[in-house]
């Protein structure tokens, strides 16, 4: 196989050997450990290292000879209409176990699939049919046509904005059922768009590249810094995203049409008499419809202060794992209501809400000396909090002080 190796050919084979074998590793990651959020990575970086061939192997001699130039044609290497979905399915395999890529989802991949079609058919036509170029007649690879061009990167970007909707509505909710939200907000993530929002600034910035003097005196060299920019981006994702691929527990689904997060999927167990526990499903709305002002006063003076009890008296916020759905049992209540009374009667959100009984009760052990007795972050623990920077991020909102901060003012 021909391959020159050269300054610009080589910088690229790097990145794509390394990108190839993070893909390989990703994807062995997923089979072993069963994260489909692995396998969307693995896809990912897939089409990321196909976008940078006809680059890499173009400055290594493929557009100038046969029969590389037409492998080069023929064979559809960037993959622009599948970079966007695959994105935003890894985004939701990774936020949301009970993703699931069926018949809806395939239609994402309705467009990426017929241009392969396309492809295929200038095959056919062009080698088996003609014999003669028709589809290739302009002499041009076909993949850097500027309506391809176009449209594939506006698919990135739509998916992009998707994915960061999706993830808004993701935080919002997370807040709202679980009391350790910090831990599953994935700073992975918004790490994980903003690099590719670098990816597309880079491509948009490469396209009006040609208004300034002298570009087009560089001719290739001057779009092969382009590849070259995109492939430090995808290696940084391929490096982080293997280290950081920790998916949450709570399933739920979103609206992506309304600015509410529409649904939480809760799990219960079965009550069947006789049998081994089974988790069923069951479909609860967060955001009810507002209700009359009378109700709403009466929910909230009869709900309050058995909230409060529960958390005074059995102190559940020393579960570092508990969820609205455990409380609103405890409670013999639905989660959708509990979920109101916490907003609307406390001024809180449910993670918000128990961090608050949770620092109370860290100020109240500090205040008794028990930091001369173990560590802070034993206390911590013991006080529910699962780990140290949600423990400071928390005791900085409800205090305004560092813990060390605080110790020293009771001095």
């Amino acid at each position: 196989m021909r391959f020159d190796f050269g300054f610009y050919s080589s910088l690229l084979l790097i990145f794509f050997v390394h990108g190839l074998v993070y893909s390989v590793l990703l994807y062995r990651k997923a089979i072993r450990n069963e994260t489909p959020s692995d396998k969307w990575l693995s896809l990912f970086l897939l089409l990321c290292i196909l976008y940078i061939t006809p680059w890499m192997v173009g400055f290594a001699g493929w557009y100038d000879n046969q029969p590389y130039r037409d492998i080069l044609f023929y064979v559809p290497f960037q993959q622009l209409f599948f970079i966007g979905p695959v994105m935003f399915f890894y985004i939701q395999s990774l936020l949301n176990p009970s993703f699931r890529f069926g018949k809806k989802e395939g239609l994402h991949l309705l467009p990426g699939f017929l241009y392969l079609l396309y492809s295929i058919a200038a095959v056919v036509i062009d080698k088996l049919v003609l014999n003669e170029y028709y589809f290739l007649a302009s002499g041009a690879d076909p993949d850097f046509d500027t309506w391809y061009q176009v449209a594939g990167h506006l698919s990135m970007l739509f998916y992009l904005l998707l994915s960061l909707r999706y993830y808004n509505l993701y935080k919002k909710l997370m807040v709202q059922v679980v009391s350790y939200a910090d831990l599953i907000l994935f700073k992975w993530i918004r790490s994980f768009l903003y690099a590719f929002l670098i990816m597309l600034i880079i491509r948009v910035a490469f396209y009006i590249a040609p208004l300034i003097p002298g570009y087009l005196e560089m001719r290739y060299m001057g779009p092969w810094w382009g590849y070259f920019s995109f492939a430090i981006v995808f290696y940084y994702i391929a490096i982080t995203g293997y280290a950081n691929s920790i998916e949450t527990k709570v399933p739920f689904r979103l609206n992506l049409l309304t600015y509410k997060p529409a649904l939480l999927l809760q799990y219960k167990e079965s009550d069947t008499a006789g049998a081994d526990p089974v988790e069923e499903a069951e479909i609860i709305e967060i955001s009810d419809p507002p209700t009359e002002k009378k109700e709403e006063d009466f929910l909230l003076a009869a709900w309050k202060p058995k909230i409060i009890a529960l958390l005074e008296q059995e102190k559940a916020w020393q579960d570092p794992e508990l969820s609205l759905t455990q409380v609103a049992r405890q409670l013999h209540t639905n989660p959708s209501l509990l979920s109101k009374i916490i907003n609307q009667g406390f001024g809180l959100n449910f993670n918000d809400f128990i961090n608050n009984y949770r620092i109370e009760a860290v100020k109240e052990m500090l205040g008794k000396g028990e930091h001369k007795q173990q560590t802070l972050l034993g206390i911590a623990f013991e006080c529910g909090f699962n780990s140290k920077a949600t423990f400071n991020r928390a005791f900085k909102k409800v205090t305004g002080f560092n813990p060390k901060e605080y110790i020293a003012s009771l001095k």
